[in-house]
């Protein structure tokens, strides 16, 4: 195990200077795999004062939950890009999977010494993943936080359709020519498209930062192979399959106008963990961490105090 500092990246438009003084950036060798990771102190410790792991989504990176970030001052996060990822390099082949994932999450847990106090917080897809990491390490972690829970199969219900389209899309783009399926794969057309569709806000301050922040960081995958594993990973697993075995108090923050993680499977969802709380957010889709940072935190906050030891 390897630990190297790196230089910290400026921060984006819509962040406060605050928040790039709580920053630092390392890296850290996992079985062979550079990871990079940042780390978020608080401006001042408190009784509230916690430690939480960020696991971003697909396609993303450390940058999209820095608004959620922002809002919690009083809070230590360690955000890595996850393998095949943003600075992260990626895993073997055959690695990305909700399984391998959740390996990475132990290894990472085990190497920056992350006790049993700690909150673990998973958007989109990192909801799959630490929901099923937690399922499989119970005691690991004291609370779980779930951003756009994926709460229902994709391939099944209104939505199946769609995803078999984007099944087919990252399938051809791995099997074309490099430079081809690598052209089809960062299409910025595509990217735009994607983003006007899940963007919900009429902000227009705020529609153009979601739209910069897909164009800048959406294409920052490692290679074609491992980001068709970790789509196929994304669209086979959700986090219903292991509600029941979530034996700790959860939290899910949905968008009432979600069409990936939709409402009725949140409240489908919620019956089934032993301990969990829903709270949506009106007027927001699959981007709560872009466009509704501030009631998202306030969220957070109120359930972590909540569940104070």
């Amino acid at each position: 195990m390897e630990h190297v500092a790196t230089e910290p990246s400026p921060a984006p438009p819509l962040l406060s200077a605050e928040l790039a003084s709580r920053s630092s950036a390392s890296a850290v060798d996992l079985d062979g795999t550079r990871v990079a990771y940042w780390s978020y102190e608080p401006v001042r410790e408190t009784p509230a004062t916690r430690t939480i792991l960020v696991i971003h989504g697909f396609r993303g990176d450390h940058h999209g939950l820095l608004r959620v970030v922002d809002q919690l001052p009083e809070m230590r996060l360690l955000m890595p890009d996850l393998p095949g990822f943003g600075a992260s390099g990626a895993f073997p082949p055959g690695g990305h999977s909700v399984e391998g994932y959740g390996r990475f999450i132990k290894d990472f847990m085990e190497a920056l010494g992350l006790g049993p106090d700690t909150v673990l917080l998973g958007h989109s897809f990192g909801s799959i993943v630490t929901s099923h990491f937690v399922a499989d390490h119970p005691g690991a972690v004291a609370e779980l936080i779930l951003i756009n829970p994926i709460a229902a199969p994709a391939l099944e219900g209104p939505k199946g359709l769609m995803t078999k389209a984007a099944v087919l899309y990252y399938e051809a783009a791995a099997r074309l020519p490099r430079r081809l399926g690598n052209s089809l794969l960062r299409n910025q057309l595509i990217v735009r498209v994607m983003s006007e569709t899940m963007a919900k806000t009429k902000d227009p301050v705020v529609r153009g930062f979601v739209h910069a922040q897909h164009s800048a960081y959406f294409s920052a995958f490692a290679d074609r192979d491992s980001l068709l594993e970790a789509f196929k990973a994304s669209v086979g697993s959700n986090v219903a399959e292991v509600a029941p075995r979530l034996a700790l108090p959860v939290l899910l923050v949905a968008g009432e106008k979600d069409e990936i993680a939709t409402l009725p499977d949140q409240h489908k969802l919620l019956p089934l963990l032993p301990d969990g709380t829903l709270e949506v957010i009106p007027g927001v889709g699959h981007l709560i961490h872009y466009e509704t940072p501030e009631p998202a935190a306030g969220f957070i906050r109120r359930f972590l105090k909540d569940h104070a030891a």
